[in-house]
Formats: structure tokens, sequence, C-alpha cells
């Protein structure tokens, strides 16, 4: 069985900017996790004692923070701000944009849409820098429900697919008079894309590596589905099942923005080594 990678895959520029931050932090505290990879993150703990905290209250007495990829709300930001906390910040700047957006334009009066996942830590820092709170949906239907002046503004979460955020803004523009489209889809999120997509429709299985928590590995594996019946998301080499390579003449690989090389590498090698 032949196994081909895609062209694109695997870390992103905030990704490798958070690692290369948390790494020089030693003995530092994220407030919640740096990236949604937890191997990558035990590996930060076990050699630079970068610990995990998971609210803005277990913050109180640490002497380093370093703001996650996915940026924190405005209001704990300030918290640490206020207790004198030395602040590393290792928000991507695809996240930074978004935040800046939304503050300006609900500055100059526009009501803020977020086409995301509204319990998604970034898409809670990004609402929280717009003054009168933003509304949050997933596609038209959520839309439809709501109350909206005729002075809108739109951003996206920065991992979610062009094609779903298109419709909403569809729907916006024929339906309001003023509509502010901003397109904060990261580049690396339609490389890695567009590169799974064209990778499932020749592969006979797909192997996604991402963590399970994390909304773009999430979006690569909903891709690969559509094209490849035999699609199966993974975190680590435990995962691989032996039946899923039997028959098959070409498994295709991706990775999720916050996936490692070193994480790819071993699930390439054990998938190289199955015999079938």
């Amino acid at each position: 069985m032949k196994i081909k990678l895609a062209k694109s895959y695997g870390f992103c520029f905030g990704v490798k900017r958070a690692i290369k931050i948390a790494e020089d932090s030693i003995d530092a505290s994220t407030i919640g996790p740096l990236i949604h990879n937890n191997e990558e993150i035990q590996r930060l703990k076990e050699n630079f004692n970068v610990q995990t905290l998971h609210s803005i209250e277990e913050a109180k007495g640490i002497k380093k923070a370093i703001i996650r990829t996915h940026g924190i709300p405005k209001n704990d930001l300030k918290i640490l701000e206020d207790q004198k906390i030395d602040i590393v910040d290792a928000t991507c700047p695809f996240v930074t944009k978004p935040q800046q957006i939304c503050e300006q334009m609900s500055g100059e009066g526009y009501e803020v849409i977020i086409f995301g996942d509204a319990t998604h830590p970034e898409v809670r820092s990004v609402k929280s820098y717009a003054h009168n709170g933003a509304k949050v949906v997933l596609d038209v239907a959520q839309v439809k429900e709501l109350k909206l002046s005729n002075k809108i503004a739109i951003v996206s979460q920065t991992t979610r697919r062009v094609e779903e955020f298109l419709k909403v803004v569809d729907y916006l523009v024929a339906n309001f008079k003023e509509v502010r489209v901003f397109n904060t889809i990261c580049n690396a999120t339609f490389e890695n894309q567009d590169a799974a997509r064209e990778l499932a429709k020749e592969a006979d299985v797909m192997v996604v590596i991402g963590g399970k928590n994390s909304s773009n590995t999430k979006q690569l594996f909903s891709i690969a589905q559509q094209h490849c019946e035999h699609s199966f998301l993974i975190e680590n080499e435990n995962e691989l099942q032996k039946e899923w390579f039997a028959n098959k003449k070409l498994c295709g690989v991706t990775a999720g923005a916050s996936t490692p090389d070193w994480i790819i590498e071993k699930i390439i090698g054990k998938i190289s080594k199955i015999k079938v």
C-alpha cells in the first residue's frame, strides 16, 4: 500500500509561533490549552515545565502567563494585568485581527456577527472585544432567528470552511442594507482544506491526524469523509486499526494545524509497517 501526504498539512504559522514562545518561557503557565493537541502540550510540560491552567481563577499567584493561540476574553486579560502577572502573548495574529475588527466595528455602531462555534475559545475571545457583545452563528437558519439591525459587520472563526461562511454572507447581503464582510479565515486553513479535498478524492483510505477537540482538524476530517468513505480521525499511533487498510492501495494522510511533525512521523511509520 502506498502512503501519500497531503500537499499542505500540519503546523500553521500561528501554532509554530506559539510553540516557540512556550519553549522560550520556561516555568510559565498557559491560560487554557496553548493549542488543541494533548500530546504536544504534554511535551511542553515535560521538557519546559509549561503548565496548563483551566480557568482564570487558577492564575492567582503565578508569575508568568502565556496567552493561548486562541486568545482569551478581554476581561480575563485585564485580570492578569491587574494582578501584575508577566504576560507573554501567544495569540495567533490571525485571531488578533478579528478581535480588532469586532472592537472597531462595534465602536462604529455596527452589529457584529461571528460565524463560528460559540463554545470555541477563539470565538469567546473574539466576541469579548465587541463593545455590546456579538451574535454567533453557524448557518443561515440561525441568522434567520436573529433580530438584526440594517448595519452589520461579520467576521469568521479562523478555521471554518469558506463555503459555509459564504452562505451566511450571501444571505446577509441579500437581506440587509449595509453589510461589512471581513474574511478572517486564515490562509493555512484554506491550503490544508484544499489539499485534503484533493487527496481524499484519489485515496482508498484517509487518516486525519490531530486533536479531536481541534476545530480545524474536525473540518479536515469532514472534508475527507465527503470524498473518501474510509476516513479516520486519530490523535496518535495507538488508535490505528489494521483492518482499516485491508485491500487498500493508497492511504492518504493529512494533519490539523496543531499537529507536530513528530506525531505525524510516528503514525506514518506505524502505517508503513502494517501488513494486510
